[in-house]
């Protein structure tokens, strides 16, 4: 039997999915690594029309055209995908993932089949709902050449996720911007009412504020209205925000441990070895200060950031009677490895 191209490409790609997950040495199970393997798999089973709309240079300005709103974007949709190629999608959204990551990126997806169910009851409205809440529109992008050596990234997005890798050399270089959010941040009627995708978000950071004496609260306290939007919204690159809000030095033991578990929240939707490596730097960086704005009770509109030297993490839940949240991991220098990147093309050139 002659194999065609395509498939003989899927086989060798397979092989060195299966070869890295044999104990031979450390490098084997780096991040980067194994999200090239897998991004040549997937790339490998696209038609060529398929692989033009999900590749792009590494250099294109698109890599950092990100966003979190139902809108036109390009990639390659989930929609156009075969089977086969969906699960490889998301086969390439577990490199990047931790299980709890996963488990809300993709019940994330699934919101916008309730939106649909909620928005599209008019009959005269259904199509046009329907092509504006779709879970199959959550598209991914290839920028470079997936390989060991040499730089390139992945992105998956939608509305409301936003994820972002950059790789050089097999080594993961930043996972960020990361952008999480839910609409609704409660589902209130049908057969998954209660559900709350991003519920420990919230409720640790209420934790903390209500745990703040009025003295510490004063300080934390940037605004009694919090903001109709997350400050840094999608721009493209961010600058710690001003007034930083309540010190880490000003918390007691246990205030510190809230403020811990709330970072680990953000960083635990990435894969260990990535969260551990953001856990360090932040650790290594400095102060980190707790802001927040609008009400403490559940229900009344809020904001909150967690802001250090190299990090950003906001978020906001005040639209739809404080019931659509949004939230983002960011860092300064280091979104879309600009920082390192940097470094690189300096000693290249």
């Amino acid at each position: 039997m002659n194999s065609s191209p395509r498939l003989s490409a899927l086989l060798a790609c397979i092989s060195i999915i299966c070869a890295i997950s044999l104990p031979r040495h450390a490098a084997a199970h780096d991040a980067g690594t194994q999200m090239s393997a897998i991004a040549k798999v997937f790339l490998a089973a696209l038609d060529p029309a398929q692989k033009a709309k999900a590749s792009f240079e590494f250099s294109a300005e698109e890599r950092e055209n990100w966003h979190f709103i139902p809108r036109e974007r390009k990639g390659l949709p989930m929609k156009e995908m075969t089977p086969q190629q969906r699960l490889l999608a998301h086969a390439l959204l577990n490199t990047g993932l931790s299980f709890r990551g996963s488990a809300k990126a993709v019940t994330i997806m699934s919101l916008e089949e309730v939106l649909y169910q909620i928005e599209g009851a008019d009959e005269s409205k259904r199509a046009a709902t329907r092509e504006k809440r779709d879970p199959e529109k959550y598209y991914f992008s290839i920028f470079g050449e997936p390989a060991d050596k040499g730089a390139w990234g992945w992105r998956v997005e939608g509305h409301h996720l936003a994820l972002n890798f950059t790789i050089k050399d097999g080594q993961l270089l930043r996972a960020t911007p990361a952008f999480m959010g839910t609409n609704p941040g409660e589902i209130r009627q049908g057969p998954l009412t209660g559900l709350r995708v991003l519920a420990v978000e919230e409720e640790l950071g209420r934790e903390l504020v209500k745990s703040l004496t009025p003295e510490q609260f004063k300080t934390a306290l940037v605004a009694a209205e919090a903001p109709k939007e997350m400050i840094t919204a999608a721009e493209r690159k961010v600058s710690p925000l001003s007034p930083a809000g309540l010190a880490d030095s000003e918390l007691n033991d246990k205030q510190k441990a809230m403020l811990a578990r709330l970072i680990d929240e953000y960083l635990t939707r990435l894969r260990p070895e990535i969260a551990d490596e953001a856990r360090a730097e932040i650790q290594k960086s400095g102060p980190v200060h707790f802001a927040w704005a609008g009400g403490k009770e559940r229900g009344e509109p809020h904001y909150y950031r967690v802001q250090g030297k190299t990090f950003l993490i906001e978020y906001d839940n005040t639209q739809n009677d404080a019931n659509h949240v949004h939230s983002v991991w960011r860092s300064f220098d280091g979104d879309f490895g600009r920082d390192l990147l940097g470094e690189h093309l300096k000693q290249a050139h």
